[in-house]
Order: structure tokens, then C-alpha cells, then sequence
């Protein structure tokens, strides 16, 4: 990808690095009065697709800000490549969230104005922007206020955006939980792209259809720790836990 240029261009006191992964997390505890919400003792992301699954309360989404450097923890550490984030160039790491914040501009601007900050030159910028909305089927939406947008429209042009970026690993919560069957198609093809190009992808999701399309591997969490790590096929066929057989049976709901 062309915008594969500014990310080799790390800025101020960002750490050299040819790569953030792997992303590392080790003894990660976060406790809200006697409250116990994350206890992930090791986890490491290191390629492809992985989708984390769970019940509603589990920690899937607290799990992925942590790992995107956006949450504190009581202890534990997250390591990009070795690294605290903070020493590393974070438009490297994306995170897309299920209700994405956008500009009051157009949807071309939104991804101009994310492409401009990240250094790169006018020109280039509306030509990658140009590109990103055409592969999420709104080139003909491009001069539209992102505001009016459908929801779904305005999650594809989020994702648009954050791609444009080329980010080495992209975190996604829950990214077509509220949007339409045109759109949920549409973001499935665009992370398939973009994981086949390259691009490390960690997806929180109740789809377990969606989940079964795009992941390689899967992590089931139960109240606030990880109880199961498996290869996809193996997850679904013949999952280790008893937590595993009761979520896919349905019986699992806290």
C-alpha cells in the first residue's frame, strides 16, 4: 500500500522499530473496588486474525484497549515488540470502535484530514483517501457530511479510514454489531483484505458466523480472563473448556 511510506517515517522520540509485534501481555489485572473486571496472566498477539468471544461482561473490550496502549492497568505490562507503547509510533496500532467517532466534514475530508496528520502530502492524501472510500463502496458518497451518513455507512467509512493508515494491527470492537447486512458484507471484505495484506487484525465479536469467516484463532473469555486459545476449526469442532461447549451450545450468558 502506498501509505505504507509515512509509516516508515517515525517521528519525535518513537523507538526505531521495524515491527510492534508481537503485542505481549503479561499478568494484566484491573479491579474496580472488589470487582476483579481483567486477570489475563499471558497473551500474546503475533499475526493474522484473532477474534475474541465471550459473554457480555467478560472483559473482551477491555482486553483489546489495554492491548491497544488506550487503558491503565493496576499491574501487569503490554509490550509492542519488546517496548512500552508509548516509546512507539501509535499510528502504527489502530483500534475501530462499534460506534466510530468522525469529523463534521465529508467523508473524502474525514480520511484526508487523518492522512495529513500522519505527514502525508496533500496531493497523495485525497488520492489514498480516493482510494480507501472506493474499496469501501462510497466513492459515490465522498462529498457527503459524514454526520448524514447511514450507520452503517459511517462504520465503513470509519474502517476506510483507519486502513488508510496502514496499520500494522488494527483492534476492532464489536464493528458490525449495529449495522445493516450491505454494510457487515462490505467490513467482513474489507478486513479480509487487509489481513491478506498484511495487516494483524484482533476483533471482538458475537458473530460466531463472522467470527468462523475471518479468524484463525480464537479466545473465549469468561469474567474478565481467558479460559480458552484455540485455532478456529478447532474451537468450533472440539473446543477444550467446558466454558468453550457451554458458549457454543448457548448456555453461557455470564
Amino acid at each position: 500500500m502506498q501509505s505504507k511510506q509515512l509509516m516508515s517515517s517515525s517521528a519525535g522520540n518513537f523507538a526505531s522499530v521495524p515491527t510492534v509485534l508481537p503485542i505481549e501481555a503479561s499478568q494484566l489485572r484491573i479491579k474496580r473496588a472488589d470487582r476483579l473486571l481483567l486477570s489475563v496472566d499471558q497473551f500474546s498477539v503475533t499475526g493474522g486474525c484473532t477474534a475474541i468471544i465471550g459473554p457480555n461482561g467478560a472483559g473482551k473490550s477491555l482486553l483489546i484497549k489495554t492491548l491497544a496502549g488506550l487503558q491503565t492497568v493496576d499491574s501487569g505490562a503490554v509490550l509492542w515488540a519488546g517496548l512500552a507503547p508509548q516509546r512507539v509510533d501509535r499510528r502504527r496500532v489502530g483500534l475501530l470502535l462499534q460506534r466510530p467517532v468522525l469529523l463534521r466534514r465529508s467523508a473524502l475530508a474525514n480520511i484526508v484530514y487523518a492522512l495529513r496528520a500522519a505527514g502525508v502530502q496533500a496531493a497523495q492524501a485525497k488520492e489514498q483517501a480516493v482510494a480507501a472510500l472506493t474499496q469501501a463502496g462510497l466513492d459515490a458518497l465522498a462529498a457527503s457530511p459524514a454526520k448524514v451518513l447511514s450507520g452503517g455507512e459511517q462504520q465503513r467509512l470509519a474502517l476506510a479510514r483507519a486502513l488508510a493508515l496502514s496499520p500494522e494491527v488494527l483492534f476492532l470492537d464489536e464493528p458490525t454489531a449495529s449495522v445493516d447486512p450491505v454494510s457487515t458484507q462490505s467490513i467482513e471484505q474489507m478486513l479480509r483484505t487487509a489481513t491478506e495484506s498484511g495487516c494483524t487484525t484482533v476483533l471482538v465479536s458475537h458473530d460466531l458466523g463472522q467470527v468462523r469467516r475471518l479468524a484463525q484463532h480464537v479466545i473465549l473469555m469468561v469474567k474478565g480472563g481467558i479460559v480458552e486459545h484455540s485455532p478456529v476449526g478447532r474451537f468450533f469442532d472440539q473446543p477444550e473448556s467446558a466454558e468453550g461447549r457451554a458458549y457454543l451450545a448457548g448456555d453461557l450468558l455470564l
